[in-house]
């Protein structure tokens, strides 16, 4: 299994936005139903004129999930995009790093796309098919699209291949961010912030003498007061001061709480039982939930790297 955690984000994600909306066009296939080329109503073949068919040959690797096959041409493909993305930036990466990069974002994929098709979903091929011919269109024709693939290095087999991996891992991801409700507990707080310990012992005692809280935090942070607006579990950057938070009642002052940026005090102005989330604190949590998700899911992954 891989040992470095590496998140879902340029590779995936430009193939996801490649691939766009295609749920329109796909299918849930129940378990049991005739395969292509079962059903008892197809013509069959005479054997006579079936000429030899040889042996396919097997395609080049870059690695396997859980069984699930990554092609070398998909690999290239996504390690072309990110070279060029990372040269339009002026970003200069290791090789080491391009390739842990691009393979642990492929990885995430087939985990994704392999989730969505345990659930039961497929893809229509004659839906991959038009929105195919889709982007061909918005991308000024045939030609257009066959330039842009030849960009990366993507014949058509490969093409419709990261399309159609592209979008099972989009639907699935969509499953896990959906699980994030848009309502919660929320609190609305603020916080005085100091380095130094003995400091917020000192603040601690004039609060307790009678000090206003927003006037002390003004003065430590003059521009918010050192407020943090609304927030539910799991926003916040230091889990210590969230906690401390959503243990206290409208007006309570928290303890001295340490954490990796120093040392707070924190007071909750209020708080409601369910309020609706912000689309950036709706966001932040979604991410978190494919992140967890990916994280059981690499833990228990069996990876094979078949690149040289």
């Amino acid at each position: 299994m891989l040992t470095k955690t590496i998140s879902i984000s340029k590779t995936v994600l430009f193939a996801i936005l490649l691939a766009g909306a295609l749920l329109a066009g796909c299918t849930m296939n129940p378990a049991g139903t005739t395969p292509a080329g079962e059903n008892p109503t197809d013509p069959v073949s005479e054997a006579t004129n079936t000429p030899f068919q040889p042996s396919p040959t097997p395609r080049p690797l870059a690695a396997r999930v859980n069984g699930r096959d990554i092609s070398l041409a998909a690999y290239q493909v996504s390690l072309n995009m990110l070279t060029a993305a990372d040269a339009e930036q002026g970003i200069t990466r290791a090789e080491e790093e391009q390739r842990e990069l691009v393979l642990g974002d492929l990885v995430d994929r087939a985990l994704l796309a392999a989730a969505a098709e345990a659930s039961g979903y497929t893809l229509d091929e004659a839906a991959v098919s038009e929105r195919v011919s889709q982007l061909e269109t918005e991308m000024g024709g045939v030609d257009a699209l066959a330039a842009w693939q030849a960009q990366y290095g993507l014949d058509r087999e490969s093409f419709v291949e990261v399309l159609r991996e592209s979008e099972l891992a989009a639907w699935q991801r969509d499953q896990i961010i959906s699980s994030v409700p848009e309502r919660m507990e929320q609190v609305h707080a603020r916080q005085i912030r100091v380095r130094e310990e003995e400091t917020i012992q000192d603040i601690l005692g004039n609060l307790n003498s009678g000090a206003e809280f927003g006037k002390v935090a003004r003065q430590y942070d003059p521009t918010t007061g050192g407020d943090l607006g609304w927030f539910p579990r799991g926003y916040l950057l230091q889990p210590e001061v969230e906690e401390a938070a959503f243990a206290l009642q409208a007006g309570e002052v928290s303890g001295i709480i340490h954490s990796q940026v120093g040392y707070h005090l924190v007071q909750v102005i209020e708080r409601e039982a369910e309020r609706e989330l912000t689309l950036e604190a709706r966001a932040v949590l979604q991410q978190k939930a494919l992140s967890a998700w990916l994280d059981a899911q690499r833990a228990s992954a069996q990876v094979e790297v078949l690149l040289p």
